[in-house]
């Protein structure tokens, strides 16, 4: 039971200090008063708890409880903010983006890197396998199938583990797969044997989207939209990498030491992996506050700043206190009208629930929608890139003739096409912040469906390549945004699960693509094969559209019960 000692409260209350500001004696009152409805809040909750059976472990203790009834009130200051302390948000904006946030911007951006050269990889080592080995086209098209299969699954299980395990946890696994798995493709001595690890591969590329969440974790609000753009150039370095270094290695050593080359970067996240924090985000949600507060204090050391006065708070301690210090609030409010606050430890099924609950499950649908439309206009547009320059087998009246000659990969318009994710990384980091995710999403579809419709019927590799090269900037550009924007909407308890599923989603539209780029083009249906991308785009478009508001500026949300009352809350 929670006692309170009267005596103590008043001697502290009645001890010298300097004099107080006029008014601020009641202020004081009002706020013993909003301390004392906490802690029996907080009493409640563990009763209730332990009624049900259920476990308590992510609820406050009754220590916690008597803390707060115990702790001192200020007497010559005001509080800093109706809550008496600051969230993450508010420290991450006290300590701004400095040399911390960079070196976290370093190590997540090399993951970045080592994916998009892994998936770049799959325009290269394609045609050359299927040259060495004898392949069919099926065979070819299932080398790009196996790795999106293999990110559907691991986008979803790296998302799930570093929800509940961690974000370092979670990421360090997948750069030890990704590596070694990228190593015995270089090594694979058949077909098979190359299609297993190529999966294996994938897997652990599908733990790209647990280090985007884990660096946006540590930016502030007001920075987010300009420096996620800027971390997804990552990928447009490793993409043009990729290009450069197949130019070189490709017509000298062949697609093995490709192969093994492009694994690099992936143990290069390992030998950093000592140096890399925990999400202080997650930790607060876990309920180890100390901790969090060591890593903030560390980032405020680092970037030469200092946290704001008063004490770190979690969004639920927040709530809690927002729920006792509405002047409306009587003193018949029932404690067990708090929030339960389960989400800080949910399964796999709660957190399919959570994200397909009334709150969420529209912006969740429309997610998938629009990152099935990114994924499949994107990795086709890759693939395009060297089947529409390889065209010239198709005749006139759109049989296959039998000259093969051209076969080979076109690296110099391939390299020119890839050059266009710079100018598309730049336009969205020019937008995102100034007119909003939503508009600058929806302009970047719309225009990307005016560089696409032409290819429908011109056949000129010159203009091929312009307007392939138009549509990548586009593509690229709401590629980004989305990526940005897709954690934004969801609450740290399920962030890295929900933005992991809208990539699993995304990962089905790079398994479907390759029949569209590769086997149609390769059975001559330019025009079937190209309109199935303008109509996927146009799905895109609408359901950008109709994502129920827009994120720029916005705080990020602990649980989904803070969600509630943050939907319109702006970042300061």
């Amino acid at each position: 039971m929670i006692r309170l000692r009267h005596s103590s409260f008043s001697d502290r209350t009645t001890s010298a200090a300097p004099p107080a500001p006029q008014g601020w004696e009641e202020t004081r009152a009002e706020e013993a008063k909003s301390q004392r409805r906490s802690a029996e809040l907080i009493r409640q909750e563990e009763v209730d708890k332990e009624e049900e059976g259920e476990t308590s472990a992510f609820l406050l203790p009754s220590a916690e409880a008597v803390q707060l009834l115990k702790s001192p009130i200020p007497t010559n200051r005001p509080m800093v903010d109706q809550h008496g302390g600051y969230n993450v948000d508010e420290a991450l904006l006290s300590v701004g983006f400095g040399k911390f946030q960079i070196f976290v911007c370093l190590y997540a951006g090399l993951g970045w890197i080592s994916e998009a050269m892994e998936v770049m990889i799959l325009s290269f080592i394609g045609p050359s396998v299927k040259s060495q080995w004898d392949l069919s086209a099926n065979q070819e098209t299932l080398l790009s199938v196996v790795v999106f299969s293999g990110m559907l699954l691991g986008a979803y299980m790296w998302g799930v583990i570093s929800d509940k395990l961690g974000r370092r946890n979670g990421f360090v696994v997948t750069a030890f797969v990704t590596s070694l798995a990228g190593l015995l493709s270089a090594f694979a001595w058949n077909y098979v044997v190359l299609l297993i690890a190529r999966c294996l591969v994938g897997v652990g590329l599908g733990g790209g989207p647990v280090l985007f969440a884990w660096f946006l974790e540590f930016v502030p609000a007001t920075n987010r939209g300009m420096w996620m753009i800027i971390f997804y150039s990552f990928w447009t370095v490793g993409t043009i990498f990729e290009v450069g270094l197949a130019w070189i290695i490709m017509p000298r050593l062949g697609w093995r030491w490709l192969v093994g080359l492009s694994a690099l970067p992936s143990f290069g996240l390992l030998v950093f992996y000592p140096l890399t924090p925990e999400s202080p985000r997650y930790l607060c949600l876990k309920g180890r506050k100390d901790d969090a507060l060591k890593i903030m204090e560390n980032i405020a050391k680092l970037n030469k700043k200092e946290l704001p006065p008063g004490v770190l708070l979690t969004d639920r301690e927040i709530e809690l206190q927002r729920q006792v210090s509405k002047p409306e609030a009587s003193a018949t409010d029932s404690p067990s009208s708090a929030p339960r606050w389960k989400d800080s430890d949910l399964g796999v099924i709660e957190t399919l629930r959570m994200l397909l609950s009334p709150r969420l499950i529209r912006s969740t649908i429309l997610l998938w929608f629009i990152f099935f439309g990114n994924a499949f206009s994107y990795y086709g547009l890759v693939l395009l890139t060297t089947e529409l320059n390889r065209k010239s087998h198709c005749n006139s009246n759109g049989t296959q003739s039998n000259d093969k000659s051209d076969a080979g990969v076109d690296y110099k318009n391939v390299f020119i096409t890839t050059l266009a994710e710079c100018p598309g990384l730049l336009i969205s980091a020019l937008l995102v912040d100034r007119i909003g995710r939503k508009i600058s999403m929806a302009a970047l579809f719309f225009i990307c469906i005016v560089f696409v419709l032409p290819l429908v019927v011109h056949r000129s590799p010159l203009v091929t390549t312009i307007l392939l090269f138009g549509a990548r900037i586009c593509i690229t550009g709401t590629f980004s945004v989305a990526s940005l924007m897709a954690p934004e909407l969801y609450p740290t308890s399920v962030r890295s699960t929900g933005y992991g599923i809208a990539n699993c989603v995304g990962r089905i539209g790079g398994m479907v693509c390759p029949f569209a780029a590769v086997k149609l083009m390769e059975s001559c249906h330019q025009r079937e094969a190209l309109l199935l991308f303008v109509g996927v785009i146009v799905v895109g478009l609408f359901s950008v559209l109709l994502i129920p508001y827009d994120t720029k500026g916005r705080e990020l949300t602990e649980s989904i019960s803070s969600t509630k009352h943050d939907k319109h809350r702006q970042a300061v």
